[in-house]
């Protein structure tokens, strides 16, 4: 364990909400800390902030008096870059600007001793870039806390191009030895977490873009079918439209306008109005004492069938056959051709009722009603549905009545390849799997980041391989078909996954 002694003095340099967190994470953990920003008396009005927030730990029972006296007494704010010498760590939270960045660690470079580790918090700039302006760059690291930092878990320890593997460990045990999970990454676009989450919302947007369903709709179906704890629009609104915009267009430009992270023109849009969520009042949703709530379409009640016949194995969604027959809906079983591949649920008007594909379902030949991928059906308490041209409202109301007998509430969507929680999970997985196969960071990392960092209920590989990695490179070859801009191609990362798979 090469974590930095508690009895060296940690600087955190820009005192902003991150910079004050970090602060106070080190601080708790231990450490003297010294604040210290260019804006005269910002320093010194961030340490009264920080010792309020430890005044409200004590109020609440997770700090106790003797501690947070301690703590408080370990706390300084200072005026002048040079009385941060003698420190052994500084972490930078200052503006997102390369040049200003720079020009602070090449100040600090004269300030502070050889051994003394430097890291920036940024998000969206590349450590190597930072730390080339430096003569000495292999003791430059990332470590991108989460806001709240005091309250979330997750790190990003990030090694620069010329960062010393020393430098990354020690950065590594630090951040551990302060009650954090740590995740090592390398330096590319978005880390890990900003690069692995940019489908959540890039497929939102495009269903919304094609009017395949409304915002409310598509936070709900995410939520109630998919698992995720808020929508991405909802939660868009949270981070900020300009914040969450910025993210993906940065990443995007930083891999070369690859498709698969291309912005959203109805995101830019809602920028451009200056609708950027809470902080404005308008986002994607109103805010506000009078604003009305916004609600998913959900389907009007109907009559579930007396019985339905099963064709074959339904296998990601095979846990449904023993829920309808729970729930007192018999179930007639034939044995189809079509195994190994997914069968379906023959409804009693003959319309077809088939796990989402990525094919679309107008150019299946038999008249279809896809039902989306759940997390989990046993739990779902929604569960989105699209019909082909072909199929009438008599048996779409067939398929309404089967899943409200379940228990779930239903949203039908217009029809897309795909369909919304199983493209996004397909793209969360292809994308995690490029992660790993370019050596961004392992998998246990990926997915223990994706959990900690922005809350999903499975990491993304973990997710894969419940699905069957074969069956999510064969859904996003046929969305591919569909889309054939390049977007939905699976990537060489997950082909080699697929086949390691089936080859045991």
């Amino acid at each position: 364990m090469t974590a930095l002694d508690l009895s060296s003095p940690v600087a955190v340099v820009g005192t902003g909400t991150m910079g004050q967190g970090i602060a106070q994470v080190a601080l708790v953990a231990g450490h003297p800390v010294r604040l210290y920003d260019a804006a005269p008396g910002f320093a010194k009005t961030a340490a009264e902030a920080i010792t309020a927030r430890l005044d409200r730990l004590v109020e609440k029972g997770r700090l106790d008096a003797a501690a947070r006296a301690a703590a408080a007494g370990r706390l300084t704010a200072v005026d002048d870059l040079a009385e941060l010498a003698g420190c052994g760590l500084v972490v930078e939270a200052v503006l997102e600007q390369l040049d200003v960045k720079q020009k602070l660690f090449q100040d600090l470079e004269g300030v502070v001793s050889e051994d003394c580790l430097l890291a920036t918090n940024t998000s969206s700039l590349s450590v190597t870039a930072i730390a080339g302006a430096l003569t000495g760059p292999g003791r430059f690291v990332g470590l991108h806390f989460f806001n709240p930092a005091p309250l979330l878990p997750l790190v990003e320890v990030v090694s620069g191009f010329a960062t010393d593997e020393t430098a990354a460990t020690r950065a590594y045990d630090t951040a551990k030895a302060w009650g954090k999970t740590p995740v090592r990454c390398a330096d590319t676009p978005g880390f890990i977490v900003n690069r692995v989450a940019r489908p959540f919302y890039a497929e939102a947007l495009r269903a919304y873009e094609e009017r395949v369903a409304d915002p409310a709709t598509i936070d709900a179906v995410l939520r109630e079918c998919g698992g995720f704890r808020m929508g991405p629009f909802e939660l868009t609104d949270l981070i900020g439209q300009d914040v969450n915009e910025a993210v993906t267009r940065s990443v995007w430009e930083s891999f070369f306008q690859d498709p698969k992270f291309t912005p959203s023109l109805a995101q830019r849009r809602l920028v451009e109005s200056r609708r950027l969520g809470r902080k404005s009042g308008q986002g994607w949703y109103a805010y506000g004492d009078d604003a009305p709530p916004a609600e998913p379409h959900t389907a009007e009640p109907a009559d579930a069938p007396a019985a339905v016949t099963l064709h074959g194995e339904l296998f990601q969604a095979a846990a449904l056959v023993g829920l309808i027959e729970a729930a007192g809906i018999r179930v007639d079983r034939e044995e189809s051709a079509c195994a190994p591949y997914p069968g379906w649920i023959e409804l009693p008007g003959g319309a077809r009722l088939a796990l989402v594909s990525g094919t679309s379902v107008h150019a299946m030949e038999m008249p279809t009603i896809e039902f989306d991928l759940a997390l989990d059906y046993a739990s779902a308490t929604r569960v989105a549905l699209a019909r082909d041209v072909r199929v009438s409202d008599g048996a779409l109301s067939e398929a309404v009545g089967l899943f409200q007998a379940l228990g779930k509430k239903v949203s039908v969507i217009r029809a897309t390849p795909g369909m919304i929680v199983a493209r996004t999970v397909a793209m969360l997985v292809d994308i995690a799997h490029d992660a790993v196969a370019r050596e961004v960071a392992d998998a246990d990392d990926v997915d223990t980041a994706m959990r900690l960092g922005v809350n999903y209920p499975r990491g993304p590989l973990s997710w894969g391989a419940g699905l069957g990695l074969s069956w999510v490179a064969q859904f996003l070859d046929d969305v591919h078909s569909e889309y054939p801009s390049g977007r939905y191609a699976p990537s060489p990362g997950l082909r080699l996954a697929a086949a390691q798979e089936e080859n045991g």
